[in-house]
């Protein structure tokens, strides 16, 4: 019996642990009339990221020697756009979404369990994106500000639908091991997740002849017990593959 309330007790930990984690939402790069923006949303859900300028902490931007140059973000009515006149080959955002509970009746409240004493979960969650625009002189390595980050194996990507990708999750330039992969983060956001080892890593297939957006879910331990159970942390890594020409 004590065996059996100890199994129940982490299965419910466990439950409350990872609720609002399935969808949970995220920055990306995307082209949008001939310009890169930055996109907030899950799935197909492309949500206000003017209103949310001001929650973006950091955007950078560099060379193919993974050297910074100059960027900066733009707002127009609908799209936060990137200032890519310096031609960068990757650009790199972190996005600070704050604190959030979830109340027992399924609410979600923009504060921590010091504000909302009965929340099922209350978390921080911190969003970071990086765009890959053209291959590197070396596979990309940890970039500053990103804790989260999703690291392919390769400077040069694979180049057609269905090819294999090795990529490392890091946290904190570490091995994230148990981070939960999502390998199209846009079009099929509720497929089972894949694990990563011990050592970080994991293998995917590239899902589409075109915009890619794989996504990172890996929860770091409570900085403010008082206020939170967790750190959500979320990361996208995105590219585009070529169609063939016209």
């Amino acid at each position: 019996m004590r065996a059996l309330v100890i199994t129940t007790i982490a299965l419910i930990a466990a439950a409350v642990m990872s609720v609002g984690t399935v969808n949970a939402h995220g920055i990306w790069f995307a082209e949008r009339s001939d310009q890169l923006a930055v996109i907030y949303g899950v799935g197909a859900d492309d949500l206000d990221m003017v209103k949310r300028l001001d929650k973006i902490t950091e955007i950078k931007a560099y060379d193919v020697l993974q050297q910074p140059v100059d960027t900066s973000l733009r707002a127009s009515e609908f799209l936060v756009v990137v200032d890519t006149e310096e031609h960068p080959a990757v650009v790199a955002a972190v996005l600070d979404n704050g604190y959030w509970s979830k109340t027992p009746d399924g609410e979600w409240i923009a504060a921590g369990r010091d504000e909302v004493p009965n929340a099922v979960i209350a978390e921080r969650t911190v969003k970071y994106a990086v765009h890959l625009r053209s291959a590197l002189a070396e596979p990309l390595g940890p970039l500053p500000g990103q804790r989260l980050q999703i690291v392919p194996d390769v400077a040069i990507l694979p180049d057609m639908l269905g090819d294999e990708l090795g990529i490392r999750v890091l946290y904190d330039g570490k091995p994230a091991a148990g981070a939960r992969i999502i390998v199209d983060f846009v079009n099929d956001p509720d497929a089972e997740r894949i694990i990563t080892g011990e050592d970080g890593r994991a293998t995917i297939n590239i899902r589409n002849q075109g915009l890619n957006v794989v996504g990172a879910l890996y929860d770091a331990p409570s900085n403010e017990p008082e206020k939170i159970d967790k750190i959500e942390n979320m990361a996208t890594l995105s590219f585009v593959l070529a169609h063939e020409p016209e």
